[in-house]
């Protein structure tokens, strides 16, 4: 079992948590998996899947920055990271593992 590809995800900033759907290494082109993780669990384990990234906004010839701090927070999150996690997550705990649906 290996999580081979992201398919989408969404942060839920109030409760903490990320859906994503995913396809396994062994899941058909028209299956996907769907599951609700909590971001506050795989920080337990060791992975920080959300960075605020306002980085791309600064543009680092211009000394003013003060546009930066009236932006909106923007967090992304490294799919590469998320595939580990989810990997790592579904090894230590198999019984969560969600069946594939037809995509």
């Amino acid at each position: 079992m290996e999580v081979v590809e992201i398919i989408s995800y969404y942060i839920y900033e109030e409760t903490k948590s990320i859906e994503v759907s995913f396809r396994l290494s062994y899941d058909a082109e028209d299956e996907v998996r769907s599951d609700v993780l909590s971001i506050e669990e795989a920080k337990g384990m060791g992975f920080d899947l959300i960075q605020d990234d306002v980085d791309f906004l600064v543009n680092e010839e211009e000394d003013d920055y003060s546009f930066v701090e009236d932006f909106f927070d923007i967090e992304t999150l490294d799919e590469d990271v998320l595939i580990t996690y989810l990997n790592e997550y579904y090894i230590v705990n198999p019984d969560r593992l969600p069946n594939s649906e037809l995509f």
